[in-house]
C-alpha cells in the first residue's frame, strides 16, 4: 500500500474484521519491501516495475501478498483501464512466479477519501463538520453512480473535495475515524471493486 492513512485503515479497520476468518495483515509501504523495519520509509510513486518487484520479493515471507494502491496516480498506466492495468500486474507477476494464485494486486480506482463518500452522514463524527458540509458533500456524491467514480480530474480529487467542504479535515486523524463511523459493510456496499479484493482476504484462511 501507499501511505500512512492506507497503513492505518488496514491495521485499525481491516485486521478487526479480518482475524476472525483467521488472517492477518500485515501492512507494508510501497518501496520498504527489502527494509521493513524502517518505519518512517516513505510510499507512493508506484509504477508496475516497482509494485510487482515489492510482491515477488514479499511472496517468499508471507503466506499471501496483495496491494492496495490507486489507480488514478499510478505512474505508467498508460491508456489502460484499471481492469486491463490489474490484468498486465497479474501477468508479470505471473511471469516471475508461475502460478502465484496468492499473489494478488488490487487496484482501488481513486484514492482513500473516495470510501468516505460511502455514506456522508458519517462525517458528523467531526467537530468542524456541520450540517451544511454534509449536504454539501451528499450533493457531491448523488454526481456519481458509486464513490469509486468521484475523481474527474486531479483538482477535484476526493480528499480535495472534502479539503474544500469541511474546515479543518484532516486525513489521518478524519479519514479514520469517518471510516470507522461508515463501517466495512457500508463500504463494501457502495464500492464493488473494494468488495471484490474484501472477499478475497476473507477467503485466504480456507485456502491456507
Amino acid at each position: 500500500m501507499e501511505g500512512q492513512t492506507e497503513e492505518a485503515f488496514i491495521n485499525e479497520v481491516l485486521a478487526n474484521h479480518l482475524r476472525p476468518s483467521g488472517v492477518e495483515p500485515c501492512p507494508i509501504r510501497i518501496g520498504r519491501a527489502r527494509s521493513t523495519k524502517r518505519s518512517n520509509a516513505g510510499g507512493g510513486n508506484v509504477g508496475v516495475k516497482r509494485l510487482v518487484s515489492d510482491m515477488v520479493h514479499l511472496h517468499w515471507n508471507f503466506d499471501a501478498v496483495t496491494s492496495l494502491v490507486d489507480y488514478y496516480g499510478f505512474r505508467d498506466k498508460g491508456e489502460r483501464s484499471v481492469e486491463e492495468l490489474q490484468e498486465h500486474l497479474v501477468q508479470e507477476i505471473n511471469g516471475k512466479i508461475p502460478g502465484a494464485k496468492r499473489v494478488f494486486p488490487y487496484i482501488q480506482m481513486h484514492e482513500f477519501e473516495g470510501q468516505l463518500f460511502s455514506d456522508t452522514t458519517a462525517f458528523s463524527v467531526i467537530g468542524s463538520a456541520v450540517e451544511r458540509d454534509i449536504a454539501a458533500l451528499s450533493d457531491i456524491r448523488r454526481q456519481f453512480a458509486t464513490p469509486e467514480d468521484i475523481n474527474d480530474d486531479p483538482e477535484r480529487a476526493p480528499s480535495k473535495r472534502i479539503v474544500s467542504t469541511v474546515p479543518g479535515y484532516r486525513k489521518r486523524r478524519d479519514g479514520l475515524s469517518v471510516a470507522r463511523e461508515t463501517g466495512l459493510a457500508k463500504i463494501r456496499s457502495e464500492y464493488p471493486r473494494f468488495n471484490g479484493w474484501l472477499t478475497c482476504l476473507e477467503g485466504l484462511a480456507s485456502k491456507a
